[in-house]
């Protein structure tokens, strides 16, 4: 009994873990909680310099050695001037597009509303307001000062605004920059419905001498520095691909901001991804050509006083001859963590969504979810449909763990009797215990069983709804419109504690006054953290207290009947 006691002890720690991070989750701050962008400014100025531009390197090269352009492709800069930015506009993306090296300074996700009573405030996933930085940059760098333009350098356009026309499947927004002979077109394709977003450099070498240059592609972001936290949703960077000649073997890290700034990331990989992963949403660089080797890199610079952190990917060099003209191309992805979109991208693009140390249980668990919301079309009926299947699959374990308390319920009198004989005497209490346990055939740990098997699979589910943006916002019945959210009444909590209040009539009552006391509050202490948890894990609590009732209450009479059975035959 006292290790069952130890065991429930354990349990309720890894429910106040989870209650810590939750609380957390409530009430950090708006920089920590960076897929919600509280205010959009215009950038007062682009005073960014060349510390910002990976090595000429490249693959191949150790990244070393190469000449660092100056901000124009060996121009003067004109990153400094005064431009309008460029609205980009798509069913699911508004974008504004710098001409000063057609950086994307801001991406809305127009399908994906900051908060569900704030439906026409899209998040702001990429921005560049002042005291914060999250933007995408591209550009290309000619070796030897060959002329190219870098993210710095301006480019033209030919209209204000750009948007996706009824009808149309494919946007495209070019822009063209043109220097001593190298005239080179940008363009941005963006698709109906995608978060995909094409790159093209159109490259035309009008000289009599071989231009050479490599394509590089980074994305830009402020350093993130929250508070303690026990459990977190990762913010930071991450990559993804295979060594050069190492087979399908994939290398995917993780770099936080930190470490950027300690570290100089100088990697060769093909096939592969960069990209800055945060909760729910992310952006990252996708090579559209996987068998070619890239160079993965960091930067740490300074943007208008404060330091910004680049994770990108530059190509082999590209050799256009004489007269003639290359293309070169790269996908960006901008949006939420969707994962029947992301592994199509590119290889391992999936493992943006991280479910933690218990990924072996929380991807079964998400896949069978999204199984049943396909057939019912409810993320909440779905969650109780997978309760029912956990259920079932532990159902012989749970089978033993409730006969096993159906004995010791049973047995309780006896149980009190040797109490009040030996209460005295510890050794001869716990020598008389065991012999009675041996003699009615009980598992004294049996009914910690079920709550052994429960704790690995709530934390899995709990990580399905942190990291799942397809659970985002998603609603339930009634009052319940956010299965990711607290209950807003309250109501799931208390029916869950009252089930649990229920569940714990069908255990024999323990011996112990202090075990008795501690099992009295329990329901009422769950009570009160549950109530701060997802709506989802509730549910998925509540309907497996449910279930877990039901076949206690049939197992209990069973074994009832047939202890009075042998009794009286005896």
């Amino acid at each position: 009994m006292e290790q069952r006691r130890l065991i429930l002890i354990i349990a309720l720690g890894f429910v106040l873990i989870l209650l810590w991070q939750a609380w957390l989750g409530e009430n950090s701050s708006p920089a920590e909680r960076s897929n919600v962008a509280q205010t959009t400014e215009q950038a007062a100025g682009n005073d960014r310099r060349a510390d910002d531009l990976p090595s000429s390197g490249g693959p191949s090269s150790g990244g070393s050695g190469g000449d660092v352009p100056s901000a124009a492709g060996g121009g003067e800069s004109n990153s400094s001037a005064a431009t309008d930015r460029v609205r980009v506009e798509t069913d699911v993306l508004s974008i504004e597009l710098d001409p000063n090296g057609g950086v994307i300074r801001q991406a809305d996700l127009l399908d994906y509303p900051v908060e569900l009573d704030r439906p026409d405030e899209p998040v702001r996933l990429l921005q560049d307001s002042s005291g914060f930085t999250y933007i995408a940059q591209s550009g290309l760098i000619g070796t030897k000062n060959a002329p190219a333009p870098d993210h710095h350098a301006t480019f033209q356009l030919e209209q204000p605004v750009y948007r996706l026309a009824d009808g149309e499947s494919v946007l495209k927004v070019p822009m063209t920059w043109e220097e001593d002979g190298i005239r080179v077109t940008k363009t941005y394709l963006f698709k109906r419905g995608s978060y995909a977003v094409d790159l093209r450099y159109r490259v035309e070498n009008t000289t009599d001498a071989e231009w050479r240059g490599q394509q590089y592609r980074q994305l830009t972001r402020s350093g993130s520095t929250p508070g303690m936290q026990l459990m977190h949703t990762y913010t930071g960077g991450a990559y993804a691909g295979t060594p050069p000649g190492g087979g399908d073997r994939l290398n995917y890290e993780k770099i936080e901001f930190d470490e950027m700034a300690k570290i100089k990331l100088q990697k060769d990989l093909q096939d592969g991804w960069a990209g800055i992963i945060q909760h729910y949403f992310m952006s990252a660089w996708v090579p559209s050509t996987p068998e070619q080797v890239n160079q993965y890199y960091t930067l740490r610079s300074q943007n208008d006083g404060f330091t910004v952190y680049s994770l990108g990917l530059i190509s082999p060099v590209t050799a256009v001859a004489p007269q003639s003209t290359e293309t070169l191309e790269s996908i960006l992805y901008v949006g939420p963590k969707i994962q029947s979109k992301l592994d199509p991208l590119a290889t391992g693009l999936h493992l943006a969504v991280d479910f933690g140390i218990l990924t072996v249980i929380s991807e079964p668990i998400f896949w069978l979810l999204d199984f049943f919301h396909d057939w019912v079309g409810n993320w909440g009926w779905a969650i109780v449909l997978v309760t029912m299947v956990i259920k079932l699959l532990f159902l012989w374990p749970s089978a033993i763990s409730y006969r096993s308390m159906a004995r010791m319920r049973a047995v309780t009198p006896k149980m009190q009797a040797l109490k009040e004989r030996f209460g005295d005497d510890k050794q001869r209490l716990s020598q008389e215990m065991m012999k009675l346990y041996q003699k009615e055939k009980i598992n004294p740990l049996g009914g910690c069983l079920p709550i052994l098997i429960q704790i690995p699979v709530f934390i899995a589910l709990y990580w399905v709804l942190v990291e799942s943006v397809e659970l985002r916002q998603a609603p339930w019945i009634l009052w319940i419109n956010d299965l990711t959210q607290k209950d807003p009444y309250f109501i799931l909590p208390l029916l869950m504690g009252a089930s649990m209040f229920l569940q714990q009539k069908l255990n024999p009552a323990p011996v112990d006054p202090m075990q008795k006391k501690l099992f009295q509050w329990l329901p009422v202490i769950f009570t009160v953290f549950f109530a701060f948890f997802p709506a989802g894990l509730v549910l998925y609590w509540f309907v497996n207290n449910l279930l877990s009732i039901i076949q206690q209450a049939i197992i209990t009479r069973r074994v009832e009947k047939q202890m009075a059975a042998q009794k009286g035959s005896s």
